[in-house]
């Protein structure tokens, strides 16, 4: 979403537009790369089902929610406070690495509050939501390889759910490029997905193959490089 932000520019999309159109296009591509890796993560029995039915119903009507008030908050409010929170959630992932202290997953409903949530968040930024999910699993003893894989299909409904919020509302602007439908720019989705759909399963393949110890340091890296990422911007 961030290369969106600096492309658009130069892409004709006038100024005011171009976080609601980067935001909805990214939700947009997440749809096509999201399905691949959800095969793939099916595939290889990494998504306890049980528990990411529960997420998915919630996290669909956040993601809805979200995309409708997103244009109501300031977009540097949503930026740092998102930075904020990865940066903390990235931060006990890797103390947790040495320090396994984890709680047993809680019950439903606090299960559905967290999809909502991550739903609802989820959206408004442009992101799939794993780098709120995935850490919340492994906080409540999920292992990281069925966290990613949870996340996956459940950033599929935040896909779907935010990306139509976003077709709507913005069905009524008279300043769009050609060829957008609603705020998702249709020739930037395209490219997202013939480079990123051939390189979902690879990226599914390795995380099933690299210790776990590994593989959670790699991805609490990452939340925290792009956390940093977007304070500085």
């Amino acid at each position: 979403m961030p290369a969106l932000v600096y492309l658009l520019p130069l892409l004709g999309v006038s100024g005011e537009l171009v976080m609601p159109v980067a935001i909805a296009t990214s939700l947009a591509s997440i749809i096509f790369t999201s399905s691949s890796a959800t095969f793939a993560h099916h595939k290889n029995n990494n998504i306890p089902w049980p528990i990411a039915k529960k997420l998915m119903v919630m996290i669909a009507i956040g993601a809805l929610l979200g995309a409708y008030v997103a244009d109501s908050l300031s977009e540097n409010f949503l930026r740092f406070t998102f930075a904020t929170a990865v940066i903390i959630l990235a931060s006990y992932m890797l103390f947790s690495i040495r320090v396994q202290k984890t709680k047993p997953m809680p019950r439903s409903f606090i299960v559905r509050l967290i999809g909502f949530g991550t739903g609802y968040i989820s959206s408004m930024l442009g992101i799939a939501g794993g780098a709120i999910l995935v850490p919340v699993l492994t906080y409540y003893s999920m292992s990281i390889r069925h966290a990613i894989g949870t996340a996956t299909v459940c950033g599929l409904l935040v896909a779907i759910f935010g990306a139509l919020g976003f077709m709507i509302t913005g069905l009524d602007q008279d300043n769009l490029p050609a060829w957008s439908f609603g705020y998702v720019y249709l020739p930037a989705l395209l490219g997202i997905i013939l480079t990123s759909s051939l390189l979902a399963p690879l990226g599914v393949k390795w995380a099933s193959k690299l210790p776990v110890r590994y593989l959670q340091r790699i991805f609490a890296g990452f939340l925290i490089l792009v956390a940093i990422r977007m304070i500085f911007k």
